[in-house]
Order: structure tokens, then sequence, then C-alpha cells
């Protein structure tokens, strides 16, 4: 019965937010086909005598009670019993992050999901120096001067870490060059992303969702009023969209390389048209949003392409 276990690698149970979830929408899923769901965080994974533990519950989600979730029992078990590992704790991509996906590495009889070698290959705004070609004008750098010098070609610019994530420590920088903010970004960040401002972001971006280096559907999600953040978390507010023919010829190609670099589950952004340079692979999210939509369901897609 071991194999008909899913273990799930996610942050805490009582910080997540039920309605838009990702993950629980996966694991909801996955015990509609029989499988049973352990769950534990990131501090919980251990190599003891050079075999890998996690500490952890066995969950069952239910989408119809107030508490989303009853623990049925706590357990230590050995991952290499497990069918699948999904890796889903949020970012930032941190030295902690990049741990767990070392201690992840190697195991032979559970497939994880994202491959923990790729997740670290594939540095998600770096990642997109491949497609360079379908982006706005975009600096990656920790050179002052070069910053400037890009500043002033671009009149102005969104500057964010290249390791964040839902939409924290982005800044638009415009009519003005601020050295001091610019320099205790760097400071703070390193090498970071910086790209012209595209102000049709408050239209709403598109969040692309690539499963097994397939395009399987979008959303839409637009900024509240003033905001140029089109993140949910910022406020942002999701509707159905469709990809232009140019999106999904942009979508198709870059799917086609996560999938040769080992990635399975991918989201991807475009703002009017362009690809914004945020590929997420750590913890890609919007299905359950994608799903209240359109009621198209892509954790079955999901579950399917692994043949679960």
């Amino acid at each position: 019965m071991t194999n008909k276990i899913i273990g799930i690698q996610g942050d805490k149970l009582d910080k997540i937010n039920i309605s838009s979830d990702t993950s629980i929408f996966l694991a909801h899923e996955a015990q509609k086909l029989g499988y049973k769901i352990f769950y534990y965080t990131p501090s919980n994974l251990s190599i003891i005598k050079n075999k890998t533990y996690a500490n952890g519950v066995f969950v069952k989600f239910n989408y119809e009670k107030k508490k989303f979730y009853k623990i049925y029992k706590k357990q230590k078990i050995f991952v290499e019993n497990l069918k699948f590992i999904l890796i889903r704790q949020d970012p930032p991509f941190n030295s902690e992050y990049l741990i767990t996906t070392l201690i992840l590495d190697g195991l032979k009889k559970v497939r994880v999901i994202n491959n923990p070698t790729a997740i670290r290959n594939v540095s998600e705004k770096l990642y997109s120096k491949y497609f360079v070609k379908f982006m706005p004008n975009t600096l990656f750098s920790n050179n002052i001067d070069e910053i400037k010098k890009f500043f002033k070609q671009n009149k102005s610019m969104i500057m964010k870490p290249i390791n964040g994530y839902g939409g924290n420590q982005i800044h638009l920088i415009k009519n003005k060059f601020n050295k001091k903010l610019i320099t205790n970004f760097l400071n703070k960040n390193g090498h970071s992303m910086f790209q012209k401002f595209l102000k049709n972001i408050s239209k709403g971006d598109k969040r692309v969702f690539i499963i097994n280096g397939k395009v399987c559907g979008a959303i839409s999600r637009v900024p509240k009023k003033g905001s140029y953040l089109s993140n949910m978390s910022k406020g942002a507010v999701p509707k159905l969209t469709k990809l232009t023919k140019l999106e999904l010829k942009i979508s198709k190609i870059i799917g086609k390389k996560l999938k040769n670099d080992n990635i399975y589950f991918a989201g991807i952004d475009f703002i009017d048209q362009k690809l914004n340079g945020d590929i997420n692979v750590t913890s890609p999210t919007g299905l359950k949003t994608y799903y209240d939509l359109s009621k198209i369901n892509l954790a079955k897609i999901f579950w399917k392409g692994l043949r679960a």
C-alpha cells in the first residue's frame, strides 16, 4: 500500500489559503484517485544513516468543511516508500530551499516533482536569459553603472530580486534614477533583474500553465487600481483569458525546453504579449483559480501525465 502514498513538501498547513492554493487542489484530486496524502514541511526532512526520512502527518483534505484538513496520523516515513513527492513550499530560493533539493536528489524509487536537480538549474528569472528575444528590454546586473545606463535607455524600469516571489520587493523606478534605493537593494539582494516598465500591466498579465511540456490553459491577473503588481497576493483580480497566436507560440517553445530540462510543471507570465521573465518552477500556482473560473480541472491532466 506504500506506493499509494503521495508526499507533499509544503508550507505550514495553517498558513495556506484554501480558496486558491494549488498544492491542496492537486492533493484533493490525488485523493479521488485513491492516494493517501503524507504532508510535511521542509524542516522535517532528515538523512539518517544515508536514508532520507520525513516527519509529517497523514492528512485528508475536504473543501466542504470549514477546517479544510484533518490530520489522522503522525509518522516518520522513509521517503523511498512514497509514489511521488511534490516540492511545493513557496520561494524564496534561499540556502534552506537549496539544501532540501540536495537532500531529495538521487532518490531511486520515488519520483519528485519538480525534479530537484532541475529546480536548481532552472533559476526562475535567470532562466529567461534563453528567451530574451521574447521579452521587454531586460538587464541582470549588480553593477550600478550598467543599471544607470539601462535606466537612461528605457526611461522607467522595474527592479526585482532574482530569487523573489509573490510581488515582494518589486520597485518601479521612473522619472529619476534613485541611486540610494538601488544601491541598498543591491546590497541586500546582489545580482538583480531590471526590466523596461510596460504600462499595459494595468490591463493585467497572463499566467500560462505548462504541464509536461504542454500549454494547458491561462488566466489573466488584473492589478488593483493604482498598482503595477499583478500578483493575486497583492490584490490582483483573476479573469479567464485566451492566448494570442504569438503568446501560444512562445509558450510552446518554452514548454519544450522546460520538458527537455526535466521540469514537469511550470507557470510562465506575459505582459502585453511579452514574456516578463518569471518562469515559476519552484511552486507554480493558479490551478485552483483556473478551475473556479473555467471548471476545467488541470489537476486531472497533472496526474494523468504522471500515470498516477
